[in-house]
């Protein structure tokens, strides 16, 4: 049996994810419309490579990678587009971004799917099939996957395929590997291969049997060398650092990437998405949600991206009570800003929320320093002093103590006795550095474009006087040329001594001090 470590830290809240396991996961109907974001990955925003009025086809490119961090965006189904402006998404700032409207013709007809066998295809093709597919991490942060397998010379001893879910409420993983696992253990086979990994483990958290043995009985199936490990189930034992520190005993160094030591870490939909992309030809178009919190009917549901919101928790009839949607879990998801946003890529949860699952937040008051937050910090870090240098705006004392390394896991509110909202101030402080250091990269940017200016205009005064002397030598020397050598050698001597008396006056221009 591999032998298991601990991380610093952690705590144990309610998991309140019977609710929404005890039904299969189901298909949404199609809804009315998608609205379907250009950006829905981290990086670049993709460039729409289609107009209003064009009739597309299910799973066929409607907005194009830009940029080295960048993913592609496909239409969930087939129809017409109907509109491409900016509208609200999933996002807490309630700020509005580019979207294509798509209006389903009902057909749900699919474009040509090219599956490939990515075996007979090199690392660099299967990365740009990724690309070109759409397939970003499932886990949250919506990373593009085919920059996560961009690993130059980095040798990778271990594929972690994270399937702890840790958070409550949250159960689309738990579901996707109980009535999924050998196209998840499938779509690990193709990362190993392509990270030319040593060994893959799965790291599932001790509360969810049922998917550890699915997941188990496809290895057995698919005669692989993986191994599942179970683990402690403790909040946030998904986190890609404490769940590589579990499995490994290895710590990612601050300010380090996991590669960095050895490792790389994808989400269990991650791999099963990858596997439809390349031995289906799928793009990403859907994923499972997970819809839960004060409704009737909590389940899972297979979603089309671009799905709006109301219609998709319409199915699990929400109870007359809810006062908001939360995307996420509740440690760290985001209220939503209107239940009218789409579903994204990064859509794992919806919660209906109440008064009765949410109380209202008590007042915050004065920090006692209890060192509860101390305690259970997972990135071992001093959340009462972060809290102090964010509080004054001491940013530079608050990346001193590795404000960085914060995960924004909520651990420390949870437990603070104070009410106090530890990681609003955290991600403040962070917002505040990476603007200044914006700002302070523009003006280095702006004063090289001034010292380059002034270096051209002073190289082109220079080559102009240039130009001019060596025309006026020219002119001397044909006129020279036409009179007698006598009055030639006058003429000679007459030019030497203006060009020295010019020579000086320059000099006396250039160094008024001398």
């Amino acid at each position: 049996m591999r032998k298991l470590h601990h991380f610093h830290g952690g705590i144990h809240p309610p998991s309140n994810k019977t609710q929404s396991t005890q039904v299969a996961i189901s298909h949404a109907p199609l809804p009315s419309r998608l609205t379907i974001p250009f950006h829905q990955h981290a990086g670049e925003t993709a460039k729409p490579v289609v107009q209003v009025g064009d009739h597309v086809l299910k799973g066929q490119l409607i907005g194009m990678p830009d940029g080295f961090v960048s993913s592609a965006v496909h239409a969930s189904t087939s129809g017409t587009i109907t509109a491409i402006d900016m509208q609200l998404i999933a996002h807490p700032s309630g700020l509005p971004n580019l979207c294509a409207t798509l209006i389903p013709d009902g057909k749900d007809e699919w474009v040509t799917l090219k599956p490939v066998d990515y075996r007979t295809h090199s690392v660099a093709e299967l990365q740009q099939l990724l690309r070109m597919a759409g397939v970003v991490g499932l886990g949250g942060a919506a990373f593009p996957s085919d920059i996560k397998l961009r690993i130059g010379k980095q040798k990778i001893k271990t594929l972690i395929l994270n399937g702890a879910e840790c958070e409550p409420y949250i159960t689309c993983d738990d579901m996707l590997m109980r009535e999924r696992a050998d196209e998840i253990v499938q779509g690990s086979e193709i990362l190993r291969f392509m990270l030319d990994a040593d060994e893959v483990l799965y790291g599932v958290e001790d509360n969810k049997p049922e998917a550890i043995t699915a997941l188990q009985q496809a290895i057995i199936a698919s005669k692989l060398k993986h191994e599942v490990v179970t683990i402690p189930t403790i909040y946030p034992g998904g986190s890609a650092k404490q769940l590589i520190r579990v499995l490994t005993g290895l710590e990612v160094p601050s300010g380090k990437l996991p590669t960095d030591i050895g490792v790389q870490c994808f989400n269990v939909a991650t791999a099963y998405t990858l596997h439809r992309a390349l031995a289906h030809g799928e793009p990403l178009l859907s994923r499972v949600v997970t819809i839960t919190g004060n409704v009737r009917k909590a389940q899972n549901y297979e979603v089309l991206i671009g799905t709006p919101i109301n219609e998709l928790v319409a199915l699990s009839e929400s109870l007359p009570d809810t006062n908001g949607y939360i995307m996420g879990g509740p440690m760290m998801g985001v209220p939503l800003p209107t239940v009218e946003v789409p579903v994204v890529k990064a859509t794992n949860c919806v919660i209906a929320s109440s008064a009765k699952l949410f109380p209202q937040l008590q007042p915050a008051l004065p920090c006692i320093r209890c060192t509860r937050c101390v305690e259970v910090c997972p990135a071992d870090l001093q959340p009462q002093d972060l809290y102090w240098f964010a509080q004054s705006k001491e940013f530079g004392r608050a990346q001193a103590f590795s404000l960085f390394d914060c995960i924004e896991c909520g651990a420390c509110s949870y437990v603070c006795p104070s009410h106090i909202p530890l990681v609003q101030y955290y991600r403040f402080a962070k917002s505040e550095i990476r603007a200044r250091e914006h700002d302070k990269l523009l003006a280095d940017q702006a004063r090289e474009r001034h010292e380059y200016r002034e270096h051209r205009i002073e190289r082109e005064k220079r080559e102009k006087a240039e130009k001019l002397a060596a025309k006026e030598k020219a002119a001397l020397a044909a006129k020279l040329a036409s009179v007698p050598p006598q009055q030639q050698a006058e003429q000679a001597e007459l030019a030497a001594r203006r060009e020295h008396i010019r020579e000086v006056a320059q000099s006396a221009v250039e160094h008024p001090e001398g």
